[in-house]
């Protein structure tokens, strides 16, 4: 059942519940024997409302147990010897949602007044009778299996509550552990091929400085690239297992992004515009990642011999833009690969906004805006 049909559902019980109390009522007012007087009318208008104010017993219940409690004060005042149905059912509500010490001392006034009312009703007779006839109105034994419905329906929702986030928190921790799982299962695949990478460039440079060869720059930035991925695998690693960790890249190492670019034959010059400040964390390492990953297309994909960075420290924005003089063209899409989508999932989840396009002289261009929220 969709969620639209079971509260439609749930208005039209409440209803039909209040609908069928109030003509019970009616229907024992009836039938039953009472003094014909002016006030009749009034009596069936406090039968009819203690019924009907029923309907919203989900949404108030405390003034519904106190409209119900007056109105069979009203109309056993009145002569109506109808009992206290409607004031059962607003026990029960009132229980149900954690009105205990309410609903008690509420029903505690309610026992103690209704022989005053039923004295005071048109009807003859001694006082005995007022007390009977008010001990009949609202049974004690009633009122107490009212409130016992009422709390054990209570307990069984709370402890259904319960199970559901234990359920949910059970749930994340097991995607937490799957995830970590996933991380140190990658860093260990990622971590050895990086290392026969880096033997394997460290023994060429060895070799060819051993020979007194010049060394090609290609190779040292291999060998560079080698040495930092491995450190960013373990950091990562590191702050999955420990979310209150620094991300240990941010802005700062920018400059270090834009040598090791240098090294692969790439010209690329940085930019710092605007008055520096502390950013976020989450923003600082986001940056980090745009950069990073806008230089590594640029070297993969461009065919670029030049990009250049700018990083723009604005009062509540933080803007990021590199372009390169790649081979992309104005007027052609690009392909969302993981790259870019990592890109735009980090921005968006920060609030902020991206663009990957090419430009309109010829290249490829990366804006990013991120929100910092002023000076810190």
């Amino acid at each position: 059942m969709s969620t639209g049909l079971a509260v439609a559902w749930a208005r039209a019980g409440r209803w039909v519940i209040a609908v069928c109390v109030t003509a019970t009522l009616l229907v024992t007012a009836l039938a039953g024997d009472h003094p014909g007087t002016d006030l009749d009318v009034l009596g069936y208008a406090l039968l009819v409302a203690s019924g009907l104010v029923l309907a919203a017993g989900r949404r108030a219940p405390v003034p519904v147990l106190a409209v119900t409690g007056l109105c069979a004060l009203g109309y056993q005042a009145v002569g109506f010897d109808v009992p206290a149905v409607a004031y059962l059912f607003a026990v029960y509500a009132a229980v149900r949602a954690g009105h205990r010490i309410i609903t008690v001392a509420a029903s505690a006034a309610l026992l103690a007044a209704l022989p005053l009312a039923a004295m005071a009703s048109p009807a003859d007779g001694p006082a005995s009778d007022a007390f009977a006839q008010a001990r009949g109105a609202l049974e004690i034994a009633w009122l107490i299996a009212a409130g016992a419905a009422g709390e054990a329906l209570r307990q069984a929702e709370r402890r259904a509550d319960e199970a559901e986030r234990t359920r949910e928190e059970t749930a994340r921790l097991r995607a937490s552990e799957e995830r970590l799982h996933i991380a140190r299962e990658l860093h260990d695949s990622l971590t050895h091929q990086i290392s026969i990478i880096k033997v394997q460039s460290g023994v060429a440079v060895h070799l060819a400085r051993k020979r007194g060869e010049q060394v090609p720059e290609a190779l040292l930035a291999i060998q560079e690239a080698g040495r930092e991925a491995t450190r960013e695998l373990r950091a990562t690693l590191e702050t999955l297992r420990d979310d209150a960790k620094t991300p240990s890249h941010g802005l700062d190492h920018v400059p270090e992004l834009v040598e090791r670019a240098r090294w692969t034959g790439l010209n690329t010059t940085l930019t710092i515009e605007g008055q520096r400040h502390d950013v976020p964390t989450a923003v600082d390492r986001t940056a980090y990642r745009i950069v990073q990953e806008s230089l590594t297309n640029t070297a993969r994909h461009a065919a670029a011999s030049t990009a250049t960075i700018r990083i723009d420290y604005r009062p509540d924005i933080l803007a990021i833009q590199v372009d390169d003089d790649g081979k992309a063209m104005p007027g052609t899409a690009p392909v969302p690969g993981v790259g870019l989508l990592g890109m735009r999932e980090r921005v968006t989840a920060l609030g902020g906004r991206l663009r990957a396009e090419p430009r309109s002289d010829g290249g490829f261009s990366v804006q990013a805006e991120l929100p910092v929220g002023g000076p810190q």
